[in-house]
């Protein structure tokens, strides 16, 4: 089998947008975790998957931070080499961005001949030019282990009044004050624990007081004209207000870029030194001719990710370095800051091992686009988020399960129906579109939303241009109900031809616009449309797409043969959360041992197994329930008996004013005043069809408070398998209020399940009876939905009064 050749690297184009994407190194001292892999490198991705996706000439290079102390101090702890070690973590961080779906041009390494080669030519000409002096400072030496003891070899606690946390010699991860060791209060070796000394030794530093007019200026004009966010620009200010001091560029240790200099050849780089020179020396890696992308600030762009505690090495030393060294470099145009992202109630920490890592959310089950979403979704742009599993699970059901999942199958379920009931998977004409009333206004809307979209995105404010796009999946869910295509099919043709044909442009579009965010998503539904993502992910001007908004019906051909629809996310189930939550609470190292003494646990128990043990049971009730006295379809109706479920009258329905996806109905049940019930009907349901319409009412449920108001009962609704068509179950038009609902009767076809669709609500777990699913009966009259005979699942686990 031959194997294709990579593509050639990609270089700047005259005439074209070119754009430079990087995002922090990663270091190597660990796996990732979520609050790191939001906070650059899938930021960073989500930004190059727009720029590919509108035409722009971009690559997007990362690679792991391999040098300094981190290092080391790592190797000791695992026994190998600093070679060993940055190996291994290299691998790691490979196959979990592999599996989150980023996109690099190239993800290399900071311990290459290239970086050293690189560092050296940047050293050289600081030198000429004088920005770099020599100096003797204090630092800290360890008598015991016989060494000075490098910044995170350092811990004591931190010097800031305000703060005074434990903190390493660098830098506090509490206040994110950068450090130098001998700051600290109480300062120990990391190794072993012993308190060091002060002592002399000399070191290289770069000049940056005598840099400030020229790095102010540069600072001042791109803080501008790139629109850094805001969180950049007060790190940086608050910064310079402090005032420039000259900082050293080297370190005792040997693991790193030597010092090209006689009286420094035992001595390496400094990490804040180097590390930022790897975006340039991977470029290199890239490609020989790296130098057209990063000496060439006319014509190329340079975008960068990162965390806040990140912002100063890019905003001071990194450009100090560069514009020391007097050469036309491509400095960066725009960087984007994210804030912390938290874990259920604490912090994300490497060190610590705390929170859900690369490696955990693989092992979790849920797929790779749910925990993109999720995370860009919840990007702290502005201030710190916190990630909660309940949280995860709110945005999966409701957000990409019920919203963009429902809408997306919707349109093809019905287009891929046989003709008689559908179109048979052929794409109809639908001449005249746009002098169709509704969808004309809807096409208006989507357009004024991509618009939203684009300068959203422009602008690299990615949670926002996420929003616009799920706004459009909302909008279409709005078109496709207040259309009722279903009626249209039997009574007006051609319209629904046009709604239909227009919602297909929608799901094309959708796949668009989502892309970025969601790459693995937006494969599979354009494999549902039966279209190459090769050929058809773009949204350019240049091909005339964007201005295909305003008129979504051009999309899709007529003619075109749709693919086979499938569901396109699962549902996350209450166990789900709490097994998850349990799972990953604690550090990691608290996990390995509940690990570790779970197999133990599990290998006695399988020891036990072979052991006959004396039974002190009830041999009578025993005997009963080997007996078989009771059926399964008694047991079934005894549950069944449990259930108040009455005919009501919804008299008032609104909006729930602290939730989006809620509705408060007051709801007639026969008794002296309406109950007040909340539903999670809003993504299915119209508001006007919520008002003066019967509905069955499970009434016997203990009240629960929903975002601040107690429901006092259950709207009861049909959903397909998926959940991704929800309508209320309808008694007969004769059925009087107040009156109970009977079950009678089985039927073996499994059709719609009953479903509160609440996250409150999901602890009654719809149940199938072995037997087949009851049919809800009034009077020996069958309740129906749209789909025709109601067939409701057998409620359990329900807390019933």
């Amino acid at each position: 089998m031959a194997f294709s050749p990579p593509p050639p690297p990609k270089l700047p184009i005259p005439g074209r947008r070119n754009i430079l994407i990087t995002s922090a190194l990663p270091y190597v001292n660990n796996v990732p975790h979520l609050g790191n892999i939001i906070g650059c490198v899938l930021s960073a991705d989500v930004f190059a998957r727009y720029c590919r996706l509108r035409g722009y000439n971009a690559i997007y290079i990362c690679g792991t931070d391999e040098y300094g102390t981190a290092t080391e101090t790592k190797a000791m702890e695992e026994k190998c080499s600093p070679k060993e070690i940055c190996d291994k973590y290299h691998a790691i961080h490979s196959e979990v961005y592999k599996w989150f779906n980023i996109k690099f041009d190239k993800f290399g390494r900071t311990s290459s001949p290239e970086q050293t080669e690189v560092c050296h030519a940047i050293f050289h000409k600081l030198m000429e030019n004088n920005w770099l002096t020599e100096n003797t400072m204090q630092q800290l030496y360890c008598d015991t282990c016989q060494r000075f003891l490098a910044d995170r070899l350092v811990e004591g606690t931190c010097p800031n009044k305000v703060c005074n946390a434990a903190a390493r010699g660098d830098q506090c991860e509490t206040c994110s004050t950068l450090l130098n060791p001998t700051e600290l209060i109480d300062p120990k070796c990391k190794v072993c624990k012993n308190t060091p000394r002060v002592r002399d030794t000399d070191h290289l530093f770069l000049e940056l007081p005598l840099l400030k007019d020229k790095l102010v200026n540069y600072i001042n004009e791109t803080s501008v004209a790139g629109m850094w966010s805001q969180n950049a620009i007060q790190a940086t200010n608050a910064w310079l207000k402090e005032g420039l001091k000259p900082r050293c560029i080297t370190r005792d240790l040997k693991w790193g870029v030597p010092v090209p200099h006689e009286k420094y050849k035992d001595k390496v780089f400094y990490v804040w030194f180097d590390a930022p020179i790897g975006y340039v020396s991977i470029t290199a890696s890239y490609t020989p001719d790296w130098e057209k992308w990063w000496k060439d600030p006319d014509n190329v762009e340079l975008f960068q990710f990162m965390g806040k505690d990140n912002v100063p090495f890019h905003t001071i030393m990194f450009p100090s370095t560069l514009l020391g060294t007097g050469e036309k470099w491509t400095m960066m145009k725009t960087i984007s800051v994210t804030e912390y992202l938290n874990y259920e109630a604490g912090k994300f920490s490497k060190s610590k091992g705390i929170g859900v890592f690369g490696n955990d959310a693989k092992d979790t089950n849920i797929p790779p686009e749910v925990w993109r979403y999720y995370l860009l979704m919840n990007r702290p742009e502005a201030s710190d988020t916190l990630f909660t599993w309940a949280d995860l699970q709110a945005k999966l059901n409701s957000e990409l399960l019920n919203n963009l999942g429902n809408f997306i199958n919707r349109v093809l379920s019905f287009v891929a129906k046989p003709a008689g009931a559908g179109y048979d998977s052929i794409v109809p004409d639908a001449p005249n579109a746009e002098s169709h009333p509704l969808t004309k206004a809807y096409a208006e809307k989507t357009s004024k939303w991509v618009e939203q979209y684009l300068d959203a995105m422009e602008k690299v404010k990615l949670k926002q241009g996420l929003k616009c796009a799920m706004a459009i999946s909302s909008d279409g869910n709005a078109y496709l109900q207040e259309s009722q295509f279903w009626k249209l099919y039997k009574e007006d043709s051609a319209a629904c031809a046009i709604v239909m044909k227009t919602s297909l442009g929608l799901v094309y579009l959708l796949a668009c616009l989502l892309e970025p965010f969601m790459p693995s998503f937006s494969e599979e539904v354009l494999r549902q449309l039966n279209l190459s993502p090769e050929e058809n992910l773009s949204f350019s001007e240049e091909k005339g797409e964007i201005a295909k908004a305003k008129s979504p019906w051009d999309f899709v051909p007529a003619g075109h043969k749709i693919g086979k629809p499938a569901p396109l996310f699962k549902e996350l189930k209450d166990e789900g959360v709490a097994l998850h939550r349990e799972k990953y609470a604690g550090s990691q190292a608290e996990r390995s041992s509940k690990a570790a003494a779970d197999a133990e646990a599990s290998k006695v128990a399988n020891q036990l197994k072979g052991t006959k043990l004396s039974d002190g049971g009830p041999k009578k009730e025993q005997k009963k329930q080997s007996g078989g006295s009771k059926s399964k379809t008694a047991e079934a109706d005894i549950t069944v008996a449990k259930l108040d479920i009455r005919v009501g009258l919804i008299r008032k329905a609104e909006k729930h004013p602290d939730a989006d996806s809620l509705y408060v109905e007051e709801i007639d049940v026969g008794e002296d005043t309406p109950r007040t019930v909340v539903s999670g009907l809003v993504k299915f349901i119209p508001l006007e069809e919520m008002q003066n319409r019967k509905v069955c009412v499970l009434c016997n449920l203990k009240p629960v408070a929903m975002r601040g108001i107690k429901s006092h009962a259950m709207v009861l609704a049909a959903s397909n398998e998926d959940h991704t068509k929800v309508e209320l179950v309808e008694p007969p038009e004769s059925a009087a209020v107040g009156e109970r609902v009977i079950f009678a009767g089985y039927s073996g076809e499994p059709e719609a399940s009953l479903s509160g669709k609440s996250k409150t609500w999901e602890k009654l777990a719809a149940e199938l009876h072995s037997n087949g699913e009851l049919v809800a009966c009034y009077k020996d009259v069958p309740f129906t939905t749209s789909a025709g005979v109601c067939k409701v699942k057998t409620i359990a686990n329900g807390e019933i009064r």
